[in-house]
């Protein structure tokens, strides 16, 4: 088996950067910035009001941030496009897992339902032959980042595109091809991350509805109604095979919902699909 390169060598050209549009949260704010920069110039005095200004739209930009389902920093993929309108998106974060993607691939394959996983690049360096897998059953490896640091929403520039294209670089060299997507830790992000996506060209994804199925203890059909309750076409869904919560009775909650969840998908007449078959490319 040919051998990793190590994060930080020459990533494998991926899909075409795209130009970088800022919000206008972002351009508010750059003039709220601008403006208490000229008030105090003129009028020292006015510190105060300069202050509160620039301090409300860091708080606009740190809710934004927090609010894993927002578009005031850019682009977020939340629903699939229009033409997908008979069909949903399951995702799978934080995996690969060796105890439980398997699993997950077998209920899939069972159904005939084709997914998208969120893979950590460390996890997927350390379990190369499962990712080949993922993608040899039909389905799309997409981005979650290289460690899925948990502060990763205060990173800078730098070491946003740093841990993204090392993902990037991994990924694509386990599955021979380039991630389209990309799915934030926990979901929460900061301003830098959409320019460093448009350089890297890749999309950012949220979801339409997800389980909460990383909490223990949680009463397994409480996950499942959160996710089939109101299910409708275009739909993305959240599960996780890393990282899973696990019911009273010990169970990971994937497992003991994804088969009702499936059932529910194909009484709706839906047909699940990856995004990468059915979002057009930037």
């Amino acid at each position: 088996m040919k051998p990793l390169s190590a994060p930080g060598a020459a990533l494998p050209e991926g899909s075409p950067s795209r130009p970088w549009r800022p919000t206008p949260l972002l351009y508010g704010a750059a003039a709220v910035h601008v403006g208490a920069i000229g008030a105090l110039l003129a009028y020292p005095q006015g510190l105060g009001w300069a202050v509160a200004g620039i301090g409300a739209t860091h708080a606009a930009m740190c809710a934004a941030g927090l609010w894993p389902r927002s578009t005031w920093l850019g682009p977020n993929l939340l629903r699939l496009p229009p033409s997908a309108e008979g069909c949903v998106a399951l995702t799978f974060d934080d995996g690969p897992n060796p105890d439980l993607t398997p699993q997950v691939l077998d209920l899939l394959d069972q159904h005939g339902a084709c997914a998208t996983f969120f893979c950590i690049g460390e996890r997927a360096a350390a379990h190369p032959g499962l990712v080949r897998e993922i993608v040899r059953r039909g389905h799309a490896v997409e981005n979650h980042s290289m460690y899925h640091r948990l502060h990763f929403s205060m990173f800078g520039p730098a070491r946003i595109q740093r841990d993204i294209a090392a993902a990037q670089q991994v990924l694509t060299q386990l599955t021979g091809q380039a991630p389209r997507f990309f799915r934030a830790p926990a979901g929460l992000r900061n301003p830098f991350l959409e320019p460093v996506l448009c350089r890297l060209g890749l999309q950012l994804a949220a979801w339409t509805r997800r389980g909460f199925d990383t909490l223990s203890g949680n009463n397994a059909a409480h996950v499942a109604r959160r996710l089939a309750g109101g299910l409708a076409g275009r739909d993305i869904l959240l599960l996780h095979d890393g990282n899973p919560g696990l019911d009273p009775a010990g169970h990971p909650h994937c497992t003991t919902v994804l088969p009702g969840l499936l059932a529910a998908i194909e009484r709706a007449g839906l047909r699940c699909v990856t995004l990468r078959a059915v979002v057009p490319p930037g």
